[in-house]
C-alpha cells in the first residue's frame, strides 16, 4: 500500500499505512511470512473470547448503549517485533464486523522508537472493550516470541547455523507461536508428531538402541525424514551407519558439538539441542552445526507491554 493515509478495513483484515512514532520498513523490503493457518486462528480466538465472555460483559454493556463507538490507540510499549495484527483484527471481527483496524505496521516490522501506535481501531465501543484483553494478551505474546528469536538469529548471524523452534509450545497455541518464530526470522521445526521422524532418548531406551530403532522406522514409514538424537561420540558414529538424515546433538558441550560436527563431516545435518541460551547461542553455532534448536522461543518468552487506549 503506497498512500500515507489509514486503511479504512474491516477488523478481518489489516493494512499498513504511514507510522506517526516510528516508521515502519517499506512495503517493499519487508520479508514475506507465511501467515497462520486461518483455521487455527479462528479456533484460538473463538476459545479465548469464550473464555472470557463466558458470563458475558456486564460493565461494558452496562455503561454503553449498542450504538456506542470509540477510536482506541494500539500500541508497543517497548522497543521490539511486532507479531500479531491480523489475530488482533480477526479477534474484534470475531465480536463485530463493523469495528476498523488500520495497521501501521506489519508483523515482522521492528518497533525501536516506543511507545509506537501499531494500528488505529475504531467501532462499536462494546466490541472495542470486550476483546481488548483478548487482543492484548496474544499480541504481547506473538510479539515477545517474535522479539526473542530476532535477538538470536542476529545472535547467529554469520555462523551458517540455523535457529529453530521447538514443540515446547503453549496447548493450543502452536501454529501461532511458531508462526511468531517465522516472523522474528526462525525457521520452524515439526509442526506436529507426524511430519517426520524424530527418534529421542525414551524411544531409544524402549526399542533397544538407535540401530534397531532406524531400521524399523525405515520399514514403517520409508518417505519420512529421520532424525535421531545422540547423547555421546559413540551415538553419532552409530547414527551414521544406521543411515538417518539428522542427527541431534543432545546436551553436549561446545568441544563436543565441534567433534561430533567433524565425525559426521557433512554427510547427514546436524543439530545442537539442550542447554542453549542467549548467552552461549553464538559459540555453539561457531561449532558447524547446521541447526540449533531452542525451547525458550515459545516456553518461557516474556510477553512485550503492548495496551489499547483512548485515542486523543
Amino acid at each position: 500500500m503506497t498512500s500515507t493515509e489509514p486503511s479504512t478495513t474491516s477488523a478481518a483484515a489489516t493494512a499498513p499505512r504511514a507510522a506517526t512514532s516510528a516508521a515502519p520498513a517499506p512495503a517493499a523490503a519487508r520479508r514475506q511470512i507465511r501467515p497462520p493457518d486461518p483455521d487455527a486462528v479462528a479456533r484460538v480466538v473463538a476459545a479465548a473470547l469464550a473464555e472470557d465472555l463466558v458470563l458475558g460483559d456486564p460493565t461494558t454493556d452496562g455503561l454503553f448503549e449498542v450504538d456506542a463507538t470509540a477510536t482506541m490507540s494500539l500500541l508497543i510499549k517497548e522497543p521490539g517485533v511486532v507479531c500479531g495484527l491480523p489475530i488482533v483484527a480477526a479477534v474484534f471481527a470475531a465480536l463485530d464486523p463493523a469495528v476498523v483496524v488500520a495497521a501501521t505496521y506489519a508483523d515482522g516490522d521492528r518497533v525501536d522508537a516506543v511507545p509506537a501506535e501499531v494500528a488505529r481501531i475504531s467501532g462499536p465501543t462494546r466490541a472495542l472493550l470486550s476483546g481488548e484483553r483478548t487482543a492484548l494478551n496474544l499480541l504481547g505474546r506473538l510479539s515477545g516470541i517474535a522479539t526473542l528469536t530476532s535477538r538470536c538469529v542476529a545472535e547467529l548471524e554469520g555462523t551458517g547455523a540455523t535457529l529453530l523452534d521447538t514443540r515446547k509450545t503453549t496447548a493450543g497455541l502452536r501454529d501461532l507461536e511458531k508462526y511468531a518464530v517465522r516472523c522474528g526470522g526462525g525457521t520452524n521445526h515439526r509442526l506436529n508428531l507426524g511430519e517426520a521422524l524424530l527418534v529421542k532418548d525414551n524411544h531409544l531406551r524402549l526399542a533397544g538402541g538407535i540401530a534397531p530403532a532406524v531400521a524399523r522406522l525405515r520399514q514403517s514409514a520409508p518417505r519420512l525424514r529421520l532424525e535421531v538424537e545422540a547423547e555421546t561420540l559413540d551415538d553419532v558414529r552409530v547414527a551414521l551407519d544406521a543411515g538417518v538424515n539428522r542427527i541431534l546433538l543432545d546436551n553436549m558441550t561446545v568441544n563436543q558439538l565441534a567433534d561430533a560436527v567433524a565425525i559426521v563431516g557433512g554427510r547427514v545435518e546436524t543439530e545442537a539441542s539442550g542447554g542453549i541460551t542467549l548467552a552461549n547461542l553464538r559459540e555453539i553455532g561457531q561449532t558447524g552445526v547446521d541447526f540449533i534448536s531452542l525451547g525458550a522461543l515459545t516456553h518461557s518468552v516474556k510477553a512485550l507491554d503492548v495496551s489499547l487506549e483512548v485515542a486523543e
